[in-house]
């Protein structure tokens, strides 16, 4: 580690001297790399997000239902509702078919479950009545409503054509040719940094850097030799990291070092938990855990934490400060997520009112408002996914707005924010500080910026955390902030669009949850600085300073990568072991040869 240090402090040495020797030499670099940083920022994201937005997502049949007529239904989910109305995922028209009638689960050792959700016309396995739930085996015949259907599972055959036609159409773009872009952002990034700050620049900077890059490649290599293909997510992730340690060091150089530790323990923590979602038993059992956690988080800052401004935010433990309400986001969501048997049972949305009143009543409490807004917004999304229940969200949406108006009377810091929204340039003195000088430096970067670490905004408050918007259109320009802002878009709605080919409930409700929070987090933090919304205080989802932040981000991102069903796409799906598929590789041949040896030995007889 010396060794590396020494030679990057020659690096460093090198590069301040030429710079302070030809000072013209510097002036000319910042002037070239303000132009190439925004065309390599295109390259890399919009090839990366037209991966994400086009590539197919095929559904993966998991096996079949075959019906009178002959014709074999498809089940594309692990969890498959069965009814005459048209919402459900296996529609039967028969009139002695409920609405809802029934569905069949799967669990991650390949069981499969009957369940009857109350169906008039009932339903029976084999001849024998289900009452509430059944398990189901190959070739068993199930009868809706008087319906006989036969439960089929796939050929091995099947398996394996699905395997390589999934894996033809739904093959994300290559990560290869991005990474070595990618790369050369972050040098020059680095450079324009040290040639910014001259004398005053650390080793740190080219230190840091270099082990981005460094985790970057080592964790696309590592898992590309597990079989994976798809690092879009991956990529988009760690190019916003690039930004935002270029707004640290630009801002804080003493704290990037402790952001690029966070940020590596934030990538370890959505590698964990990745392989947690892998299994949704384990994740189902863990939720109860994951709920306390959130509760516990927050009632542990209101208790013993500090803050400022009228917010008690964070928790010290020694020489480390953490944002517990950034870490209770992931148990929130991991807690309010759940299946498809588990919602037949627990209809209602009492716990999780239970759970998200309790969470909001300590952010109150503690005068984060802004976490509590997010908060809410994802209860919305996670409540309506599991209910449906347009009238209780109505009544729900009604109290918390009539608590929003009390809320504006007894707090005297939150009015103010709401007094000074919309009119922050009549208090560009006070009051509206942070948003008029936000928006001047925004205006100052026009599109391509002044080049990193070479803006004025750093020297407003908050400018790395809260107004860091405005410090991406300063020193990098526009078309780079609008691509971070882009980039949270396009995981949002990639989400989306993987959720209609999902496996579970649990996965969809987690991942629309988790990308509605992050883009809920960006408009509050991007439009809050510009003075469009009211300035709520909250970060930018991994580019803002701060440890928690990161982590929480990281995390988020672990639930969107469990819904990327592509073939071999997502380490958090699951993937046939190679022995596995040697022996169905074994089956499928000795099938194909006894076929064809019975078709011979036919032949043979007709000409007899």
């Amino acid at each position: 580690m010396q060794t590396i240090t020494n030679a990057l402090q020659t690096v460093l040495d090198a590069i301040t001297g030429a710079a302070a020797e030809y000072p013209m030499l510097g002036i000319w670099y910042t002037t070239v790399i303000r132009f190439v940083l925004p065309v390599l920022a295109l390259l890399i994201l919009l090839t990366v997000i037209r991966s994400l937005l086009t590539v197919p997502h095929i559904p993966e049949t998991w096996a079949y239902i075959s019906l009178p007529n002959g014709e074999r239904v498809p089940l594309t989910h692990w969890e498959n509702l069965i009814g005459r109305a048209k919402n459900n995922d296996i529609v039967l028209s028969y009139p002695s078919i409920s609405r809802t009638h029934a569905a069949i689960n799967r669990n991650d050792k390949g069981e499969w479950t009957l369940y009857d959700l109350d169906s008039t016309g009932g339903t029976t396995v084999n001849g024998y009545t289900v009452d509430g739930d059944a398990i189901l085996e190959e070739g068993d015949v199930v009868s809706f409503g008087g319906v006989e259907t036969v439960f089929l599972p796939l050929t091995v055959s099947e398996k394996r054509s699905q395997r390589q036609l999934r894996a033809e159409e739904t093959r994300p773009v290559s990560p290869w040719g991005l990474l070595v872009l990618l790369t050369m952002f972050q040098v020059f990034t680095a450079i324009q940094l040290i040639v910014s700050m001259g004398e005053k620049a650390t080793v740190n900077i080219p230190l840091v850097f270099l082990g981005l890059t460094a985790s970057m490649w080592i964790y696309c290599l590592t898992f590309r030799a597990m079989r994976r293909v798809g690092f879009e997510m991956e990529l988009i992730a760690f190019f916003l990291c690039t930004l935002g340690l270029s707004v640290t060091a630009s801002t804080n150089p003493d704290d990037l070092l402790k952001i690029f530790l966070t940020m590596l323990g934030g990538l370890f923590g959505f590698m964990i938990l990745c392989f947690i979602l892998r299994n949704l038993e384990n994740a189902q059992k863990i939720r109860w855990i994951m709920a306390a956690g959130a509760i516990g988080l927050l009632a542990i800052t209101l208790v013993a934490g500090t803050g400022a401004y009228g917010a008690k935010l964070w928790l010290k433990l020694g020489p480390i400060s953490i944002q517990p309400s950034e870490i209770a986001k992931i148990c929130y969501i991991f807690a309010g997520a759940a299946t498809l048997d588990r919602l037949f049972k627990k209809r209602n949305l009492t716990l999780f009112i239970v759970l998200t009143g309790m969470c909001g009543g300590c952010l109150a409490l503690m005068n984060d408002f802004g976490t509590a807004l997010i908060f809410f917004v994802t209860f919305l999304v996670i409540a309506f996914m599991r209910s449906g229940d347009w009238a209780t969200l109505a009544l729900i949406c009604s109290g918390c707005g009539i608590g929003g108006m009390m809320l504006l009377k007894l707090k005297a810091h939150v009015a103010a924010r709401f007094a000074v929204w919309g009119h922050a340039w009549e208090h560009a003195s006070d009051s509206g500080f942070q948003q008029v000088r936000t928006m001047s430096a925004s205006a100052s970067g026009g599109l391509i910026g002044v080049g990193a670490g070479n803006g004025w905004l750093k020297g407003v408050f908050a400018a790395d955390t809260d107004l860091v918007y405005g410090m991406l259109c300063e020193e990098f320009g526009f078309i780079i902030a609008f691509l971070a802002i882009l980039c949270i878009i396009t995981l949002a709605v990639f989400s989306v669009r993987a959720c209609r080919a999902g496996r579970s409930s649990f996965y969809t409700i987690a991942a629309c949850a988790a990308s509605s929070m992050m883009v809920v987090q960006t408009c509050l933090n991007v439009f809050g600085a510009v003075d469009l919304l009211p300035l709520t205080g909250v970060t930018f989802p991994f580019v803002s300073n701060g440890g928690s932040a990161m982590l929480s981000a990281w995390g988020l991102l672990a639930f969107l990568k469990a819904t990327d069903t592509r073939q071999n796409a997502s380490f958090a799906v699951k993937l046939p072991s190679r022995k596995q598929i040697k022996q169905e590789d074994e089956i499928d041949n000795y099938t194909d040869y006894t076929e064809d040896y019975n078709d011979y030995m036919e032949d043979d007889y007709e000409e007899d």
